[in-house]
């Protein structure tokens, strides 16, 4: 019997991943994403970015002072990276 791999999926308030409690989204909850969303980048972009006002606001309910560089870089950042492999392919 064969036993199906845990998503990738975040834990709140502390936004790690469930799976292997690297910061989320993590590379795996990341390439999830890509997949779940293709063809639908724009959903994809206001999906992360509610993601990230949800973890902004439980960072400040916690009592920390989130950085928005560091936040923005970790839910958005990755996302032209994304689009530039896909570009990059010859089909």
């Amino acid at each position: 019997m064969t036993t199906r791999p845990r998503p990738h999926l975040p834990m709140r308030p502390a936004w790690l991943c469930r799976n292997c409690a690297a910061p989320w989204p993590c590379g795996p909850a990341q390439l999830d994403l890509i997949v779940e969303f293709y063809g639908h980048s724009i959903a994809l972009a206001f999906y992360l970015a509610s993601s990230m006002q949800e973890a902004v606001d439980d960072m400040y309910a916690l009592g920390g002072r989130p950085d928005p560089a560091v936040l923005h870089t970790r839910f958005l950042g990755w996302l032209s990276l994304a689009r530039r492999s896909r570009r990059a392919d010859p089909d």
